[in-house]
């Protein structure tokens, strides 16, 4: 017996290859979602069976191979190798002594590509369909981003997660039933979509966004604008982004944030992730505000508040960078600690009693603490000469739980 995974291409059956159409006609049996049997006119002689997930289709062949069959295909939307049920299929397969063919189909990545006339080599490729999926994350990536969309994640949503960001400009292309009569190609800004209903069989692509090239963390202290908040500066923070050691999925906090230097470098360190710079001065939120979007740190999110309080409803970190806790270190580090036990902490601090306190915290609460003092000095002209002026010694404290 003969199974062919077939990829039907995308939208009607006009889309499908020469190839898929023949493997269709010649079979006995026809599985796949009713969308795509209905699209099957009666030149398709075979009978039809209505199956989605894997499993259901693996049991509808086991059911039916006793029937003496010569020949099963097995139709999927789109191409059979792009986000595909292909994939969970095929491990099914296994052992049942069939002959498995996999026939490609046109995707919606290449039909919207024909569309627009234009390459798509270098777009970047995501499915929203049924699974978790940030459009932010995939546009920090400095490409073009194309989506398929269904399921709880509609292209609005997407639309909706770029504007809160601060992304509401970037332009958009929203393809809703492709090679339908009635498909329609929407074009516009990512803010004009986040209202607007469309269409299940729905497709992004998001521009590509202007970034700044990466670099190593440590950026000139006259990158941000500082105002009369304080700030740490880029010999301080090239040592937390070290100890940290930040991933590029995670989840960070940075409390008491001031200017946001280091809220930057930590998200774009954590450019697939997310960063809450937490501060309860209002001209501090505004510089933080100001620094991420002169240095594209677009997945910072400024939370306005005091801490422990203002940290109630964060996702739960991976790492935290605490920079000032107006008096309340023991609480704060309580909260962590009851958020996710196997956070990463590193606090900063300049008078020994704030050294004390963090090491005994920490300590107290389980950790591992380790203590780096930082002293650095930079030079300064004096005439046609140059004095090195020291910078005030810094305390970083690590406290890393116990494994």
């Amino acid at each position: 017996m003969k199974i062919y995974l077939i990829g039907m291409g995308c939208g009607t059956i006009k889309g499908a290859t020469a190839v898929a159409i023949d493997a269709l006609k010649k079979a006995d049996l026809i599985i796949g979602a009713p969308r795509l049997l209905e699209d099957l006119g009666d030149e398709f002689e075979a009978r039809k069976l209505p199956a989605i997930l894997a499993k259901d289709i693996a049991q509808v062949i086991d059911a039916e191979s006793g029937e003496k069959l010569k020949s099963i295909a097995i139709a999927y939307s789109g191409d059979s190798g792009f986000y595909s049920g292909c994939r969970s299929l095929l491990p099914l397969l296994e052992g049942k002594g069939a002959e498995v063919q996999v026939l490609p189909g046109i995707s919606s990545v290449q039909m919207l590509s024909a569309r627009l006339q234009r390459p798509w080599h270098d777009w970047n490729l995501f499915s929203a369909h049924g699974v978790d999926c940030s459009a932010l994350a995939a546009v920090l990536k400095g490409k073009p981003a194309f989506f398929l969309t269904g399921g709880a994640l509609k292209p609005k949503h997407l639309c909706m997660e770029l504007t809160e960001a601060g992304l509401g400009d970037l332009e958009v292309t929203i393809a809703e039933r492709l090679s339908y009569s009635d498909e329609h190609i929407w074009h516009g800004k990512a803010s004009d979509f986040i209202d607007q209903d469309f269409d299940t069989l729905a497709i992004v692509l998001c521009e590509k966004l202007e970034i700044a090239p990466r670099r190593t963390s440590g950026f000139d202290d006259e990158s941000f604008t500082r105002g009369k908040v304080p700030m740490t500066k880029q010999e301080v923070r090239s040592v937390i982004l070290s100890k940290l050691g930040i991933k590029e999925g995670e989840t960070v906090w940075d409390v008491g944030a001031g200017t946001g230097s280091v809220s930057v470098e930590m998200a774009l360190a954590a450019s697939e992730g997310k960063v809450y710079a937490i501060e309860c001065v209002p001209e501090g939120c505004e510089l933080i505000d100001i620094n991420r979007k002169k240095l594209g740190a677009w997945n910072l999110k400024v939370v306005e508040g005091k801490a422990p309080e203002s940290l109630e409803g964060l996702p739960a970190p991976d790492a935290v960078f605490i920079g000032g806790t107006r008096g309340n270190m023991s609480s704060i580090l309580e909260f962590i600690k009851a958020k996710n036990g196997e956070a990463r902490i590193c606090i900063s601090a300049i008078a020994i009693e704030s050294l004390g306190e963090a090491t005994k915290e920490l300590a107290k609460l389980g950790y591992d603490v380790s203590i780096t003092q930082v002293s650095f000095s930079n030079d300064k002209p004096v005439g046609k000469l140059h004095m090195m002026i020291g910078g005030n010694p810094i305390f970083i404290v690590m406290g890393t739980p116990v494994r």
